[in-house]
């Protein structure tokens, strides 16, 4: 069974229907109406409710910031890669997926698929190996974003690189020390952008297989970025492009 926690997390499993929550279980005493409406909701949808002491939702959730709120649910739905192509944003021109190389801190991906979800991407592929998978933080981390983007996870991505290729899609790799100044290319088509870990970035093998490497110009004396931070200014340079064409 999957745990999820925190208030918007939580509210926006209980909006959708595709990964039901089984029951619930609030903080005694908590309230607001954030809280009064996850417990509207609940009654709509005849979910049971437990009201249980703070330190019970401590030892169930393995932490203490789950803001009072705990759901049960079945496991995770991941998507299909063929999903995650059939999910183009509808006011953009062409598809954009994002591709994640051993992001292994669920805060990080938390965080992506949250930043994927805010620029329209279609979604997000991870690998099953070497990579942290949905799990309540993870989707605490997404502010529940990760169920409106699909998400997949494939054994090889490698051969997931060579799929995408078969489907038009152009491979940009994020590369902080070789890659291309990102302001000098070209953005024309269907666009994969692969993130990698903010220790070592994209593995070889993986590099191997992009069409460009690119990389973000920096001024400061710190010459790294969060990839979550550095995502987001990626995927913000390729949709620019495509507002000016």
């Amino acid at each position: 069974m999957q745990v999820i926690y925190g208030i918007n997390p939580v509210l926006e499993v209980l909006k959708r229907n595709d990964w039901p929550i089984i029951k619930l279980m609030v903080a005694k005493g908590r309230g607001g109406e954030p809280v009064q409406k996850i417990l509207n909701l609940a009654n709509e949808k005849r979910i049971p409710v437990d009201f249980k002491d703070r330190e019970y939702l401590d030892r169930q959730t393995g932490c203490k910031i789950h803001q009072g709120v705990v759901g049960f649910c079945k496991e995770f739905a991941y998507a299909s890669i063929d999903d995650v192509i059939a999910n183009r944003h509808r006011d953009l021109k062409n598809n954009v997926i994002l591709i994640l190389d051993s992001i292994t801190d669920p805060q990080n991906l938390g965080s992506l698929i949250r930043t994927a979800h805010c620029f329209g991407v279609n979604g997000v592929i991870i690998p099953t190996n070497r990579s942290a998978s949905v799990t309540a933080s993870v989707m605490k981390s997404s502010s529940g974003s990760a169920r409106y983007t699909p998400v997949a996870i494939e054994v090889n991505l490698s051969n997931t690189i060579e799929y995408l290729k078969a489907k038009d899609f152009w491979i940009y790799g994020a590369d902080a020390a070789g890659g291309q100044n990102m302001h000098t290319l070209d953005y024309t088509g269907n666009i994969a952008v692969v993130m990698g870990s903010e220790g070592k970035g994209i593995r070889p093998l993986i590099k191997k297989k992009c069409d460009f490497l690119l990389s973000i110009p920096l001024k400061g004396k710190i010459d790294s970025l969060n990839v979550s931070v550095a995502a987001g200014i990626i995927l913000h340079e390729i949709l620019g492009t495509w507002d000016e064409s």
